[in-house]
């Protein structure tokens, strides 16, 4: 039996065999060292949810994603394609403030949210039935893919709304901690920088007891190892109370950036 892994890398390469007659723009991808990667992982606050507008849809220079063939192309939303309602995210701005800190680089997203994983789904061999996805797997062979192009820089992480009921919400801290020491040994970066962003706070929905003790394992995870750091999303607003509109997904991605930069400015402590 294929393993997930593999099933997913000979999708990729059928996608992209029946997918050449579609136009793909043309990109010149820099000296692999110029190259910086960033992982986009979770679930659908990760993949984005927000409002199509002329920003998110316009290329920026020297800012890339992975499409689902396995191919660069300059990276404009919706960057993933778990489910017919992805928008815009927060990776596009994210890479705009990484682009702009370090000129002489260039920023390669690697898409890999999938909306309404749990994070039982994002572990060796899992599936998540709702989007016919292996979570775990998939991130991994696309985060492969990418690094035969660049280097891969950092995780963003966005989940925890599934798994924000009381009969799951006790392992989590445990999962997590499982899953960000596996995701580095297997992609070759034991001390990877990963960031973590806290749930979506909106008045209309208060959180209940089990979006509190996601949010304190969060907290938590980001305190116990190193170069993990946790991103405040306090404030922000949203047009369905579960997912951050456009002008919020703009601010978390200034937050993930300004951790990001936090971990380079302490060394990566």
């Amino acid at each position: 039996m294929k393993s997930p892994a593999l099933s997913f890398a000979l999708a990729l390469l059928l996608t992209a065999v029946l997918s050449r007659a579609a136009e793909v723009p043309t990109v010149t991808l820099p000296a692999r060292q110029d190259f910086q990667l960033f992982l986009l992982a979770g679930q659908s606050n990760m993949a984005g949810r927000g409002k199509l507008d002329d920003e998110s849809r316009t290329p920026k220079p020297r800012i890339y994603a992975l499409n689902k063939a396995g191919q660069w192309q300059p990276a404009v939303d919706p960057l993933h394609w778990d489910r017919p309602a992805a928008g815009t995210g927060l990776g596009r701005p994210f890479a705009e403030i990484i682009a702009a800190r370090f000129p002489s680089t260039s920023i390669g997203l690697i898409p890999a949210a999938w909306g309404g994983s749990p994070i039982s789904s994002w572990a060796p061999g899992k599936e998540h039935a709702q989007t016919k996805s292996h979570p775990y797997d998939d991130a991994i062979a696309i985060a492969k893919r990418a690094m035969q192009d660049g280097t891969l820089q950092a995780i963003l992480w966005h989940q925890g709304e599934s798994d924000a009921i009381l009969t799951d919400a006790g392992e989590y801290e445990k999962r997590l901690v499982e899953l960000i020491t596996s995701l580095r040994t297997e992609l070759g970066a034991p001390e990877l920088p990963f960031l973590i962003g806290q749930l979506g706070r909106f008045p209309a929905k208060p959180w209940t007891p089990g979006h509190e003790i996601v949010n304190a394992a969060h907290q938590a995870v980001a305190k116990k190892l190193k170069n993990v750091r946790f991103v405040p999303a306090e404030n922000m607003t949203s047009a369905d109370h579960l997912h951050f509109d456009t002008p919020s997904l703009r601010v978390l991605a200034k937050g993930y950036a300004e951790a990001y930069l936090d971990i380079l400015g302490a060394g990566k402590r």
